[in-house]
């Protein structure tokens, strides 16, 4: 709070006696001092919930918030998900909820977690609470992601298989 701020706050006989260079006024100068960090982190507390604009070791936490944290790493994988990509998680939790246990969701799961957006998810007409998901060969180095991401967004009572497409021949070139 700014000094007049808190003199506007006092009783009108302390208002008249804060005249600068009263003990009042560098009491008050000192108030306003001590007010100060506080009103500062409470400036940007908003940006502690955007996770475009947090540091990174509060990403964490909001990923757990939104439930997104089993997605960040596991034993098995290479390297923990990039921290870019750990936000973009987050910022689209709400949305991957919304879909969760839909070939979709599981679909924007995977684009929004590994960068690569040409997921293919089939669900097999011949084979029911089954599905298919065909890996690009872009994505193919994070194998051990995309099945924690696919048991995780898959409906409990259902099936699925990866099959990791072969790159094409522009791809390879």
């Amino acid at each position: 709070m700014h000094r007049e701020a808190i003199e506007r706050l006092l009783p009108a006989a302390f208002q008249d006696a804060a005249t600068p260079g009263s003990p009042l006024a560098a009491l008050l100068g000192v108030m306003e001092a001590l007010h100060e960090p506080a009103e500062r982190a409470l400036d940007a507390a908003d940006a502690l919930y955007l996770p475009y604009r947090t540091r990174d070791g509060f990403v964490d936490f909001l990923a757990r918030w939104v439930a997104v944290d089993h997605l960040r790493s596991a034993p098995g994988d290479a390297e923990p998900m990039p921290i870019g990509r750990l936000r973009n998680l987050v910022a689209e939790g709400a949305m991957l909820a919304r879909w969760r246990g839909t070939p979709e969701g599981m679909r924007m799961a995977l684009s929004v977690a590994t960068g690569v957006t040409t997921f293919v998810i089939e669900e097999p007409p011949d084979r029911p609470f089954h599905f298919v998901v065909r890996v690009p060969a872009a994505a193919a180095g994070q194998l051990p992601l995309i099945m924690r991401i696919v048991a995780a967004e898959k409906p409990a009572a259902s099936t699925s298989e990866l099959i990791v497409e072969r790159p094409s021949v522009e791809e390879g070139s």
